[in-house]
């Protein structure tokens, strides 16, 4: 018989440091030993086609994967292996060339990961292999937070502040350096990096990599920036888009290049002296609402594509392709819209406030169904993850769990001038209107000629015009939802 093999199955933990799975399946393997031969590690990722196509990642994720798997695969001395295809038949191949003895994973919370992994793991262990599969991704996993009737939680404070807050301590990370004897021999099956495809034909992703380093290195880099800079003035500066007021850690937490845990008490020990520290507070309760956006996902699995409230499924959408594709080009003619909007396509990214903001107009005031602005997120964002972008979207619709009213619709001209008064944030993604005066900044449209003459700014030639009114596109918003209402309750007597 050969060397007896522990599969680690990478997916989104893509990180070395504080990975349960990796962790056991050292352990595993350092207490294997078959005919005298201490058991090896074989690391893989898999690239799995049978995902249904929503789940496939968007353009932007593509990008950070590959940088990613490159990062992993200098970590694990080249020993990573790829793969593409059907998870269940890859596992099957690697059986039938080493004599694995256990496969271990960190477990994944979307619908369609859960019935994949519970088949595998019934496939193998006829085949006498163990699986062990483990919570790398999550502080506190959704099926061990319920009321007390045993229902699930529909609303963030009750279930941040009484589901988790008051159970056991999320899991300390392991802090021990691992010693990993890998398995270096390669499978028949095994393909290269660039076979994955993941990377587009057109170089569009030039202002995205100056930015951001993928990888575990970078992921650990980032957190510390935070916490000795942004971290002390979070509360505030968190809403402020022309700082870096957040952590930027939500593409390295959806690839799992750091954990949850690392991030959740680097914080509380960087402020154990100071335990009532409102910055840290805020910031451990955004962590939370990721926790919650996979709560729901995990017990509502139908969110991604169907209104959490049923109410908004009688609500009649406009859906103006050309309302949407100037949505998603930033060309609506509102400077804090548009300036969110390229920030999207040029980095990857869109800071948070500016990014419910955008939500708001696309589905309120342009009346665009919130499916459509999940999918163009799905696509541009390094950070795309599937609970999050259906929850926070479904928020800003209002037919979500704990939902923003619809009623409440932002108004893009305040949020503007509340959160960037001096317009640096429209300046440096509309550059158009940088010689703008802050007064104008936000609304153009008002400033008389004469002033938008001086700043080079030709409405309708150099910077659109607003593609709707704001205040008859809120009236209207509010008129399609009243009869929406009405529709819902006739539907039901």
């Amino acid at each position: 018989m050969s060397k007896p093999v522990i599969i680690m199955w990478f997916r989104h933990d893509l990180r070395l440091k504080d990975n349960p799975a990796l962790f056991h399946a050292v352990d595993i393997a350092q207490n294997t030993i078959v005919d005298g031969v201490k058991a090896k590690v074989l690391p893989i990722y898999i690239q799995d086609d049978t995902a249904p196509s929503q789940a496939q990642p968007g353009g932007a994720s593509k990008w950070w994967l590959h940088q990613s798997l490159t990062s992993l695969s200098t970590s694990t001395e080249s020993s990573l292996q790829l793969f593409s295809g059907e998870p269940l038949a890859i596992l099957q191949a690697l059986m039938a060339e080493h004599n694995v003895t256990h496969v271990l994973w960190n477990r994944c919370y979307e619908p369609w990961q859960i019935a994949r992994d519970s088949n595998i793991k019934t496939q193998l262990k006829q085949h006498d292999v163990e699986v062990l599969s483990c919570n790398g991704h999550l502080l506190w996993e959704p099926m061990q937070v319920l009321k007390k009737d045993n229902t699930p939680y529909k609303v963030f404070t009750p279930y941040y502040r009484k589901g988790c807050l008051t159970r056991t301590e999320p899991r300390y990370p392991q802090s021990m350096d691992l010693s990993i004897d890998w398995c270096t021999s390669n499978s028949a099956t095994r393909i290269e990096l660039a076979d994955l495809g993941l990377l587009p034909d057109i170089h569009w992703y030039g202002s995205i990599e100056k930015m951001w380093q993928p990888g575990e290195q970078g992921a650990a880099d980032r957190l510390a920036t935070f916490i000795a800079g942004a971290s002390r003035q979070y509360r505030e500066d968190r809403n402020i888009p022309a700082v870096t007021g957040t952590s930027l850690l939500s593409p390295y937490l959806h690839f799992g290049e750091i954990s949850i845990n690392t991030v959740w008490y680097a914080l509380k020990d960087a402020y154990a002296n100071d335990p009532e520290n409102e910055h840290c507070d805020t910031y451990l309760s955004e962590l939370g609402w990721r926790e919650f956006s996979h709560y729901l996902l995990f017990h509502f699995p139908h969110i991604p594509t169907e209104n959490f409230n049923s109410k908004f499924d009688t609500f009649i959408w406009r859906n103006d392709p050309q309302d949407l594709h100037a949505w998603q080009r930033g060309q609506t003619g509102i400077p804090i819209v548009d300036a969110g909007m390229r920030e999207l396509y040029q980095t990857g990214y869109m800071h948070n406030r500016v990014r419910m903001i955008v939500g708001s107009f696309l589905v309120k005031n342009l009346l665009v169904d919130w499916r459509a602005g999940e999918r163009w997120f799905w696509d541009c964002l390094l950070d795309a993850d599937m609970a999050a972008n259906s929850a926070s979207w479904q928020w800003v619709a209002g037919s979500g769990a704990d939902a923003s009213p619809y009623f409440r619709i932002f108004n893009p001209i305040l949020q503007g001038e509340k959160f960037d008064k001096e317009g640096e944030y429209v300046k440096h993604y509309c550059p158009e209107l940088r010689k703008l005066p802050p007064k104008f900044i936000h609304k153009p449209w008002e400033a008389p000629s004469n002033i938008l003459q001086a700043c080079d700014v030709v409405l309708g030639h150099n910077y659109p015009k607003p593609l709707v009114d704001l205040k008859v596109s809120r009236q209207r918003a509010l008129e399609t939802f009243a009869k929406s209402k009405e529709d819902t309750l006739h539907a039901n007597t």
